[in-house]
């Protein structure tokens, strides 16, 4: 299915979510911003495609450091009104590293601001189409997912994908995740949707199948919790060296033992030692061929 001519999306991968233009007949709008250290990158994406144009608006579907790592930059370059989930005005506003998951996730976000909230139930127009925001809670508690009725084109943050979705992070600490994880599935199942365009990973058609493959993955994690903390400690690991892209076993160590989630995850599921906890996560991800390890250096596998 084409988009329509007032969309673009900028596929990232992994370590940056996907970024989703939209250039109207009177304002620009950019969903997501990808991560930090791809700022300048995604600055460049943005202006090249806009042709001399201003960006409006920045949007975010939540705040991850992998979808407004680029915000600073993008406002630094156009000035442009950003507007972030309504539930995170506070710890944006006094820049609460640990609530908004930065520190407990060893990443990294520059500061940013903004200048209006949204919330499940809002309407806005963006390319020109008219969107619903829509909660999608799970992976992250305060999560918007947004629905264009008229073209069917859902952009579902990390709410679905077209193999899963995002870790479910609040499980990790020992708050409600998958129940919501399930509920906001059951959403998505409600909308007459004919494309989604995901936070990482190619838009997509198969709606239907993408929803039977994320429903049977939630039914795992429920069914033995422990398995969503095992994936999500490689899937922390496995982006700290995407972006690092070199790691010691020394520095896997450290981090394990000062992110706030791998310390609660381990008292929850594992009880390991840091180091034996760390070793485990090494040693997955170099099973997976995502990673080798040579030396006592942890090297990233694309």
């Amino acid at each position: 299915m084409k988009l329509p001519a007032s969309m673009h999306v900028f596929q990232r991968g992994w370590l940056s979510s996907n970024n989703i233009l939209f250039v109207g007949s009177e304002e620009t709008a950019l969903v997501d911003s990808g991560y930090v250290t791809h700022a300048a990158q995604t600055v460049a994406l943005v202006s090249h495609a806009l042709q001399g144009r201003a960006l409006n608006r920045l949007i975010n579907t939540h705040l991850h450091s992998d979808h407004c790592g680029g915000n600073a930059a993008l406002h630094s370059a156009f000035g442009c009104r950003t507007s972030i989930p309504a539930a995170e005005a506070d710890k944006v506003r006094a820049w609460n590293e640990d609530a908004l998951t930065y520190a407990a996730t060893g990443q990294a976000c520059a500061r940013f601001g903004f200048d209006d909230t949204l919330a499940p139930g809002d309407v806005l127009t963006l390319g020109d189409m008219t969107w619903q925001a829509l909660g999608a809670p799970g992976h992250d508690p305060h999560s918007l997912i947004f629905y264009c009725p008229d073209e069917r084109i859902l952009i579902s943050a990390d709410a679905l994908w077209e193999s899963g979705f995002g870790v479910v992070f609040p499980e990790l600490e020992g708050e409600p995740g998958f129940a919501e994880v399930r509920a906001t599935l059951e959403l998505i199942a409600s909308l007459d949707v004919k494309l989604v365009i995901p936070g990482h990973g190619a838009p997509f058609a198969g709606v239907d199948k993408a929803l039977e493959t994320a429903f049977s993955r939630i039914d795992y994690f429920m069914a033995d919790p422990r398995r969503n903390a095992q994936n999500a400690l490689k899937v922390l690991l496995k982006f700290l060296l995407l972006d690092r892209q070199r790691m010691t076993l020394d520095e896997v160590r450290g981090l394990f033992a000062r992110m706030r989630l791998s310390v609660e995850a381990n008292r929850r599921y594992f009880n390991l030692s840091e180091a034996e906890l760390a070793q485990w996560a090494v040693d997955q991800l170099v099973r997976a061929g995502a990673a080798q390890l040579a030396d006592g250096v942890l090297v990233n596998r694309d």
